[in-house]
């Protein structure tokens, strides 16, 4: 120790203090600002031991972000050099002043030399990876291709510059003391004894290179205590607190269900809430909570939700990065406003700084900042002046600020252009919750403001009066079973009770009324059925589950569509134990809505996706999908609600594999999978800026997929019908006048597999719930009872044959064409013997589903409501099967009922209903213009009802 190093040590101590004085205001500072935003539930705070166990994974195995694997192991080198390097730090405060300084009982020991050598070498090596990867990415040009974009590269610059000071002050000292004193080991010092031989023996340069690492730290302290806004450096400290109070206690990111309207730390019931006294969503940033502010407090800047965001990749203006950039800007610049207690109402007119007469306090205001005054000034959301995501960015002229020069924080188009994909929150590497923030702006722009993209206007009317979007009528949502060649039971209708069905087929707006998405009701309807799946729908009883709505910020309109929904089903499910509460659906929003959000308006039930029903049916054996000869070439587009939003990755595609499909993944796939452009009601909305994302999605598509110029038709496969929606229209608009032109098809990965299924079916196949996979054709020792085919009338001639022989009793379920158990019965009455064939009527054989724009076909099974069929439906449904009682003529009846006809019209497999061929063996018995005798007529028994499912079926 000498006179020098005494006073560099004191020298360094005094700056230390001033340092730490800096810090630690900024500390406080940043404390209050935080804590002006509203309050949050008890729920952020508990449970504690999952909460903590959360923070310590992420935090250790840096399980957020590895999702960048370049920069994952870089960061965690970076991390644990700064928080492992804190003894190090602090020991430079004695190595200052005494060069042989060492940590008392540890400071010499071969552990503690190893650990300062790896640190050492670990902080250099990652922050100079980090600083390489930034200039890779630089937003030179183009800029947009650059997540660093909007990014403040002066902070980063000197937070990358301490960091590698401090990684080669620890290298340096330990160098520059061995050089010095001697004493290493191989084994501990194995690089710093290498740096040791080029320094020369000096006391003074081991405390000159201990007050380096020492001051590179302090500095960092008073800088960043100066600048509360470095989201780059804070989160050092801020992102322990950000994950332990995320959203989702088990851990999971803010996806899936919306974050609830909330004003001040309480959901609002819209029946009850006050616009005067609560906060309907963020008019301002004080609306917001104080975990929204310590998220805007917490971004790193580092662009990643930037990156994967599809409207920034598209042109459109909203950055989530830089819009949590400019709240936390804006919020840290209002603050001083705030925190004197400065306060307007929705008017704009002071009401914080005002005394008992409502007279404003103008001493007050005058002692603010009035930079702070001209922010407070400012409107959250409306057009911010060319900026990019609106921002902050006060620039003082002639002394003066001029908010409506400054423009709002937030640019309209920006708020909007939002997919709510949740790219943005599933890439984030501190878990900043950007979606729900973005909701929460939207419902106060639409529910206060009534400022929201004019057609979003038509929308809301649609879903309030008709109930969907489309403005379609309610009773147009049953038009897809008349399609059906299977009788699907309608709650309400045809059955009274749930008892006897195991799901709930909700069909959703889309799969009802859009004629793409109908394909995919009608195969999953028909694979269930196939299946041996005892399932009903609600028909006119159904209503849009709200998801577009509550995107859109319509909270009002979310909650009376729910509750709609809620009261329906509950009378649906009234019937059925608590666990018997189940749903499949096609659509991945109405699944995330029912699943997810439906809870927290305290209804609860057990929703699966039909790719993960359907999957589950195939391992079981009760589908038997049959691979193409030469596969069939596939890409899967993820669904956002689906993939990202319920990590529903895997069924699909495992169905996709089964069906035979040769899948080539596009290169966004899985959680980065890219938006087809239609989550948060931006279905309804048109792309005005930019490339439009769903063209975007096509083209990476189409480039996975190859050249599709060929004979062979290349498929998009998806999960849900919006996406299908878009990606057609993608796909029409990319191939439309081209080679390609109708040979990429955008598919359900249900109509997949039901093609692969048909694949393989035999000649003698049965719907209505008997099929359970592929039958062998020649017939075999009856391993079990064949269902009993329909009455076929016969001439006069076999009339008495055929009288002789009485229907044998029916097996399986005992339903007719998809009849399932819990319908309501029919009234049975005694089936007429047809007249002579040479006698009937001849009609012209059906083409195709022999209809036009869903109108129910001739013949179709009627409802209990129309069982009093006209004179002349019984003599055109007898017509209809002329060929068929033509053909028996020249046989015994009794192998004519044993038989079932050839199928014909549709081609389909013997066993499906032909269009015309009655579905009951009691419809339209009464025919005023045909005489039967009594002797034929059919025992009443015979023709009636079938009993409960057998055992083997009854739990599918």
């Amino acid at each position: 120790m000498t006179a020098t190093t005494i006073a560099i040590g004191t020298t360094a101590a005094v700056i230390s203090l001033f340092c730490w004085y800096l810090f630690l205001r900024g500390v406080v500072t940043m404390f209050r600002t935080i804590r002006l935003g509203q309050k949050v539930p008890s729920t952020r705070f508990w449970p504690f031991f999952p909460r903590l166990w959360t923070m310590i994974k992420e935090f250790i195995a840096h399980t957020r972000m590895v999702k960048f694997r370049s920069v994952g192991w870089a960061h965690w080198l970076v991390m644990i050099g700064f928080l492992g390097g804190a003894l190090l730090w602090f020991e430079a405060y004695g190595q200052s002043i005494d060069p042989k300084f060492h940590w008392p009982f540890f400071g010499d020991t071969f552990a503690w030399h190893l650990w300062d050598e790896l640190l050492g070498i670990g902080t250099v090596v990652g922050i100079l990876v980090l600083i390489a990867i930034r200039q890779l990415n630089h937003p030179r040009v183009p800029e947009r291709l650059s997540r660093f974009s909007g990014s403040r590269f002066g902070a980063a610059y000197f937070v990358e510059a301490v960091v590698l000071l401090e990684g080669l002050g620890m290298i340096l000292v330990k160098s520059s003391k061995i050089a010095t004193y001697g004493h290493s080991n191989t084994a501990s010092d194995f690089f710093t004894e290498q740096v040791a031989k080029i320094l020369p023996a000096s006391p003074t340069l081991v405390s000159i290179f201990a007050v380096i690492k020492l001051m590179s730290g302090m500095v960092w302290l008073a800088v960043v205590g100066l600048n509360t806004d470095w989201g780059v450096a804070w989160h050092r400290f801020s992102a322990f607190f950000n994950i332990y109070f995320k959203r989702e206690a088990d851990g999971g990111v803010a996806l899936g269900a919306a974050k609830p309207m909330m004003s001040n730390g309480k959901v609002l019931d819209m029946e009850t809430a006050d616009p005067d006294v609560d906060a309907f969503g963020a008019g301002k940033i004080e609306d917001f909570s104080w975990k929204a502010w310590l998220d805007f407090t917490t971004c790193t800047e580092c662009g990643r939700c930037q990156s994967q965001c599809p409207a920034w990749n598209t042109g459109k203006p909203l950055s989530p990065k830089l819009l949590i950039m400019s709240l936390r800007d804006h919020g840290n610049a209002k603050a001083p406003y705030l925190l004197a207690g400065g306060r307007k109402d929705m008017g704009g007119d002071e009401v914080g700084l005002v005394d008992a007469d409502g007279n404003v306090l103008e001493d007050k205001l005058n002692a603010i900042p009035e930079a702070a005054r001209a922010e407070a000034a400012r409107k959250l959301v409306g057009e911010s002046k060319g900026k990019i995501g609106g921002g902050a960015g006060i620039e003082e002229t002639d002394g003066e600020f001029d908010p409506e020069e400054l423009g709002a924080v937030i640019d309209t188009e920006t708020l909007w252009s939002c997919t709510t994909c949740g790219a943005c929150v599933e890439q984030c590497p501190v878990d900043i919750e950007h979606v729900d923030h973005i909701l929460d702006m939207r419902r106060y722009q639409v529910l206060i403001e009534s400022d929201f993209p004019t057609e979003l206007a038509g929308m809301f009317k649609n879903l309030e009066n008709k109930g969907n979007p489309w403005g379609q009528n309610a009773s147009a949502r049953t038009a897809w079973i008349d399609e059906m060649d299977i009788e699907i039971p309608v709650f309400g209708k045809d059955v009274e009770s749930f008892e006897g069905f195991e799901y709930l087929f909700w069909v959703g707006c889309a799969g009802a009324y859009e004629d793409r998405a109908k394909k995919t009701t009608k195969a999953v309807a028909e694979l269930l059925d196939m299946a041996a799946v005892n399932f009903l729908v609600l028909g006119e009883g159904e209503t849009c589950t709200g998801d577009s709505a509550r995107r859109a910020g319509n909270e009002f309109l979310f909650q009376m569509l729910a509750q709609q929904n809620i009261e329906m089903l509950g009378e649906v499910f009234s019937t059925a134990p608590e666990q018997r509460k189940k749903i499949v659906v096609t659509c991945a929003h109405c699944f995330n809505a029912l699943g997810n959000e439906y809870p927290q308006l305290g209804a609860k039930y057990e929703v699966v996706h039909h790719t993960q029903l359907l999957n589950r049916l195939v391992r079981e054996k009760r589908l038997v999908p049959v691979a193409p000869i030469g596969g069939e070439s596939v890409t899967y587009h993820d669904p956002c609600y689906l993939g990202r939003h319920n990590k529903v990755y895997d069924a699909p595609r495992e169905l996709m594999g089964a069906s035979g499909a040769t899948l080539t993944e596009m290169p966004r796939h899985g959680e980065r999978s890219m938006c087809c452009g239609a989550g948060g009601a931006r279905m309804w909305m048109e792309e005005q800026i930019g490339k439009r994302i769903n063209v975007d999605r096509v083209d990476e598509a189409l480039d996975t997929l190859g050249d599709t110029s060929g004979e062979q038709v290349k498929k998009v496969a998806t999960g849900c019908p919006f996406c299908r929606v878009m990606l057609t229209d993608g796909v029409t608009a990319r191939t439309s006048g081209t080679e390609s032109e109708g040979k990429v098809e955008v598919v359900d990965v249900a109509q997949m597999l039901l093609e692969s299924v048909k694949r393989g079916e035999p000649a003698e196949v049965k719907l209505g719930g008997r099929y359970l996979g592929p039958r062998p054709t020649a017939p075999e020792p009856e391993p079990e009872p064949e269902p009993e085919p329909e009455p076929v009338k016969a001439p006069a001639a076999a009339a008495a044959t055929t009288t002789e022989a009485a229907p044998k009793p029916k097996v399986g379920l005992g339903m007719k064409g998809g009849k399932k158990p819990g319908a309501a019965a029919k009234t049975a009455a005694p089936a007429a013997e047809s007249a002579p064939a040479e006698t009937a009527e001849k009609k012209p054989a059906a083409k195709g589903f022999g209809m036009k724009g869903g109108i129910k076909r001739p013949g179709a099974a009627s409802k209990p409501a129309e069982s009093a069929a006209p004179a002349s439906a019984a003599a055109e449904s007898s017509a209809a099967v002329k060929a068929e009682a033509t053909t028996a003529e020249a046989k015994p009846a009794e192998t004519t009922a044993a038989k079932p006809a050839k199928a014909k019209g549709f081609g389909m497999a013997a066993g499906k209903k032909r269009p015309g061929a009655k579905s009951a063996p009691n419809a339209a018995a009464a025919d005023a213009g045909v005489t039967a005798p009594a002797e034929s007529k059919v025992d009443e028994a015979a023709t009636a009802p079938e009993a409960a499912p057998t055992a083997d079926t009854a739990g599918s």
